[in-house]
């Protein structure tokens, strides 16, 4: 895989950390998750990752973290600015040790600025990156996208990325380097398009008031009579003569009218449920496609040709499971959700080993308190 033999130490936090880690797995990475405790139950993007239980506000794990981030090539922190350096594990301390080491830090806010330490979350994020002011329909409060745009988008994702950016150009100069990754600043660079078109006509409109914000009757959602949906995104006129021509409608594209033009559309779509939409549409160039429920997308014809999900008999059965994009030709990508979670003393073994460690060493700070093994464990 792409990313084979890089080496990552994962500090244990909430989503976006764990998706940046999982998508260097994913890649072929190694990611070793450094937490409190040995399984935790709300880390769901942990799986084909190692772990190591370590006291980080104990001196001796401290003095393990070094050890291991000696031997590593990534490290991802998520806490606030200042607390890995109160930990003695800030990047003055550990680029001096391992002048190669990718030093990743993702917050809401950076590093620095009059935010910096404080708290917050996806909403805060996008609210503060302006694009939340985008996002709702008209005459309603703002709408935030659940928490993918900055927590997944703007943050692990974008994270992911400048960690790959400094790897590549550790190979030139043979230098780590620290990664700041905003996750206000992250949101607002994946709303660049948005931010940068601002004076087209597209825009002309307050908020849900646009075209592709919820204010053209042919760029939407509509339900079916079995309670599903269609997506309809008819925006060049060749598309949406068709959908016009597959409803039998010949409403003007650009009738100011646009409330009867949707009351209108939608009782039409209430008339046959989202297959029987589906099948009329389906050789048709109109951009209407069925919006799939999330679990069974892994259903649908293209998306089995494709092999876009994992399929639920390689996983633990519970979830629908996408498929890492992008496809690489040579070095594909293999879901972490195949991987099986190895013995935990199994990992100790290998995470100490790559770290010129010995079992001698897991018995010593598993004594000093650093180190957390299972009840009844043996050695």
């Amino acid at each position: 895989m792409a990313l084979k033999g890089i080496k990552v130490l994962e500090f244990a936090g909430l989503a976006p950390g764990p998706y940046c880690g999982m998508i260097l797995s994913d890649f072929g990475a190694i990611v070793t998750r450094v937490d409190r405790i040995i399984e935790n139950p709300i880390d769901c993007l942990g799986k084909g990752k190692r772990t190591i239980a370590i006291d980080i506000k104990n001196e001796k794990g401290q003095e393990l973290v070094r050890a291991l981030s000696k031997t590593s090539d990534v490290l991802i922190e998520p806490y606030r600015p200042g607390v890995m350096e109160k930990l003695n594990l800030g990047p003055d301390i550990l680029l001096k040790e391992n002048p190669r080491l990718i030093y990743a830090r993702l917050t809401g806010f950076g590093q620095t600025g009059p935010l910096a330490k404080r708290a917050g979350h996806d909403i805060n994020y996008v609210a503060m990156s302006g694009v939340l002011s985008m996002l709702g329909k008209s005459n309603e409060p703002p709408t935030a996208p659940i928490n993918l745009l900055a927590d997944f988008a703007g943050g692990g994702l974008l994270c992911a990325f400048g960690i790959l950016a400094a790897l590549l150009e550790r190979h030139h100069s043979g230098k780590g380097q620290i990664v700041d990754c905003s996750m206000t600043e992250g949101a607002a660079y994946v709303a660049s398009w948005l931010t940068r078109s601002r004076e087209l006509p597209i825009w002309s409109a307050g908020r849900g008031k646009n075209i592709l914000d919820g204010g053209a009757f042919y760029y939407g959602t509509y339900e079916t009579s079995d309670g599903k949906y269609m997506s309809v995104g008819a925006l060049e006129p060749q598309f949406y003569s068709e959908f016009m021509r597959i409803l039998k409608l010949d409403f003007d594209q650009f009738d100011s009218n646009t409330d009867r033009c949707r009351d209108e559309i939608q009782r039409i779509f209430k008339t046959k449920t989202q297959n029987e939409w589906s099948k009329l549409f389906e050789n048709v160039d109109a951009c209407v496609f069925p919006v799939l429920d999330w679990q069974n997308a892994d259903q649908h014809p293209h998306n089995i040709a494709r092999q876009s999900f994992v399929p639920k008999e390689l996983t633990d059965g519970s979830v629908v499971t996408p498929t890492p994009a992008p496809l690489l030709s040579r070095t594909p990508a293999v879901s972490s959700s195949k991987c099986d979670s190895e013995d935990y003393i199994k990992q100790l073994d290998e995470i100490f080993k790559d770290a010129g460690l010995s079992t001698d060493d897991i018995r010593k700070y598993h004594t000093e308190g650093a180190l957390v093994l299972p009840n009844n464990s043996k050695l």
